[in-house]
């Protein structure tokens, strides 16, 4: 794993680490930079499994997010239930992202999810499944309804998102996943259960206190010239 993108340099008092699953070419990475900065991006070289930083605040708190972006999960390679396990070992919570123009994603769920819950047993990994593409109705070759009802039957959350058209259910799916991690991080510290709602994204930086002083001191200096002159 290598960081990738590191934004914010506040230290956080906790951390929250989610790994993002898939077959190849469900939008992974996409999906992630997309959480992470609001942009889209369309093309990305072969994904390396790059890990992405990022302070945010959430219930009053700052938290360091890290999100794993893997490679996409090939079953005919021997080796990808390594790769997947030491992400999984790693993780806070885990993101299974399929597309909805593609049947052998979303027939790879189940089997994801089965391998996360034999990897992490007990049930106190969050896990969430994603919908993506959902823009490419023309292409569409599974119905969202089949990714809810199988998201049921796991027992996972289920959002559908359309990663190059609509940044908000993007945020929405991260924000969820990241609340649910949050609190269940205080409950094994023994914490108060959290009650406020606030928003995931960084607060905007405090004005320079010093530079509004000055532009106060210009301005009261300038309405006495201008009082004197007249």
């Amino acid at each position: 794993m290598r960081l990738l993108h590191s934004m914010g340099a506040t230290p956080a008092r906790r951390l929250v680490k989610i790994a993002v699953v898939g077959a190849s070419g469900v939008g992974k990475t996409a999906l992630v930079v997309r959480f992470l900065t609001k942009r889209f991006i369309g093309d990305y070289e072969r994904n390396a499994g790059n890990l992405y930083s990022r302070q945010v605040q959430i219930e009053g708190e700052t938290l360091a997010i890290q999100v794993q972006d893997t490679p996409g999960v090939q079953l005919q390679d021997p080796g990808w239930h390594e790769q997947l396990n030491r992400c999984i070992r790693w993780a806070d919570a885990v993101v299974i992202v399929f597309s909805i123009t593609d049947q052998h994603s979303y027939e790879l769920i189940g089997r994801l999810h089965q391998h996360v819950r034999q990897l992490r047993p007990g049930g106190r990994l969050p896990v969430v499944v994603v919908a993506n593409k959902a823009d490419l109705l023309h292409a569409k070759q599974v119905e969202p309804q089949r990714g809810l009802q199988l998201a049921a039957v796991l027992g996972c959350p289920f959002h559908e998102v359309s990663v190059s058209e609509n940044y908000h259910d993007v945020y929405n799916a991260f924000h969820a996943l990241c609340r649910e991690v949050s609190c269940l991080q205080q409950q094994q510290a023994g914490g108060a259960p959290l009650k406020r709602r606030s928003s995931l994204l960084p607060r905007p930086k405090s004005p320079n206190m010093q530079d509004l002083k000055r532009r106060l001191k210009q301005a009261l200096s300038a309405k006495v010239r201008t009082g004197t002159a007249v």
